[in-house]
């Protein structure tokens, strides 16, 4: 699977987390590889390309500076970096387009701050939208329907304004942020919610991807964001390293048994006091083995993808966190949940959990160090009677 990343990404003047993220993430998997992934450096976006999507006046004034109030807001003061930054990355997030759409495989750019800009404009860090840039590129190529899903903790409200009235594109945003908020006609097409409880996180994008029914799409764009996670600034408490490799599972798993190839990008996600370097790009690196594993056709199952996300298992801080009456409060503690290599006695099975409805995980999780036996026999007798019920 071709990744694709430029140190060009970071050419920018501003030591801003979005400009520097993508090169800890490379920087990753050439120290802890994922197999099948190669990173490529992307061709950089051509000025005609930009200009399919966005304002000619707008692509000026990145370029040169001028007029400085519009080359500045996207949010970052200019400089003449920041040019050779966003043709690189906006280059890399269209790469992966072409390359899906040519192979039928997923494939991927390290880009970031991409949503929230819009024709004329830049917003929230974001000062070429990729995503749009992607579809229309897409959509050139022949592509009869494209889906960009949207998975970012704030609202893609760049992109819904630029792609609202192409027919053959279908948006779907399911944020936990009322940031960059806008106003959608609900219908079958397109799509927005803001989720603001985790317990409805991965139910409302499970119910957004179903209604989709049997729509055929030649490929989906995913802006795959990790700042819902309940470390990072914004998110949300309870969405956690395991939820996050769950969603991957649903979009990856989703998108393949439709043979829908997808393109990813990988959007927000912060650092925090509870959110290290090393999670970070592990948060990331979900999206990465994720579809890498989706490539080779191996099982999507939770436990797999957190342990590509690692090359092993996961040894860094938010994995070890405990709540107040000493339950770890994050599935994330891969050596209980994937190895459980010194037969840990209250060790689980993550993909049978997930199984459960979110009223027996809630009594898994409150009862199972009291239960008698093994807690995997205590998953298959709750599993069992939500099968007889």
């Amino acid at each position: 699977m071709q990744v694709y990343f430029s140190p060009s990404y970071t050419a920018a003047g501003h030591d801003f987390e979005t400009t520097r993220k993508a090169g800890w993430i490379a920087d990753s998997l050439v120290r802890l590889p994922i197999d099948g992934v190669q990173i490529v450096a992307p061709e950089p976006m051509a000025i005609y390309q930009l200009e399919r999507v966005h304002a000619p006046v707008y692509v000026k004034a990145v370029r040169t500076g001028e007029p400085r109030e519009l080359a500045i807001s996207n949010g970052f003061s200019w400089d003449a970096g920041l040019w050779t930054a966003v043709c690189a990355s906006n280059g890399g997030a269209s790469s992966a387009v072409v390359e899906a759409l040519r192979t039928k495989q997923n494939a991927g750019s390290l880009s970031s701050g991409l949503h929230h800009a819009s024709t004329a404009s830049g917003k929230g860090y974001c000062t070429f939208n990729g995503l749009a840039i992607g579809a229309r590129e897409a959509l050139d190529a022949g592509a009869r329907r494209v889906l960009i899903l949207d998975l970012d903790a704030h609202c893609g409200g760049g992109t819904a304004v630029m792609v609202r009235d192409w027919p053959g594109v279908v948006h779907l945003d399911v944020s936990v942020s009322s940031f960059d908020l806008y106003d959608r006609e609900e219908s079958g097409r397109s799509t927005m919610d803001i989720v603001l409880a985790a317990d409805r996180y991965l139910p409302t994008i499970t119910r957004r991807l179903r209604a989709l029914h049997d729509l055929p799409f030649d490929l989906v764009i995913y802006n795959a964001g990790m700042d819902p996670h309940q470390a990072s600034p914004g998110g949300i408490p309870g969405i956690t390293f395991a939820t996050l490799a769950e969603r991957e599972r649903l979009v990856f798993a989703w998108a393949r048994e439709r043979r829908i190839p997808v393109a990813f990008v990988l959007a927000g996600g912060y650092l925090s006091p509870d959110l290290s370097q090393d999670d970070l790009v592990g948060l990331h690196r979900l999206t990465i083995g994720t579809a890498a594993l989706s490539n080779a056709d191996h099982p999507l199952e939770t436990g797999s993808i957190m342990a590509s996300a690692y090359a092993g298992p996961h040894r860094a801080t938010e994995g070890f966190s405990f709540d107040a009456n000493g339950r770890k409060s994050d599935a994330g503690f891969h050596a209980d949940v994937l190895d459980d290599e010194d037969d840990d006695p209250s060790a689980y099975n993550l993909d049978l959990f997930c199984e459960l409805t979110a009223e027996n995980q809630e009594r898994f999780l409150n009862e199972r160090l009291q239960y008698a036996g093994r807690p995997d026999a205590f998953l298959e007798e709750l599993l069992a009677g939500q099968r007889k019920s």
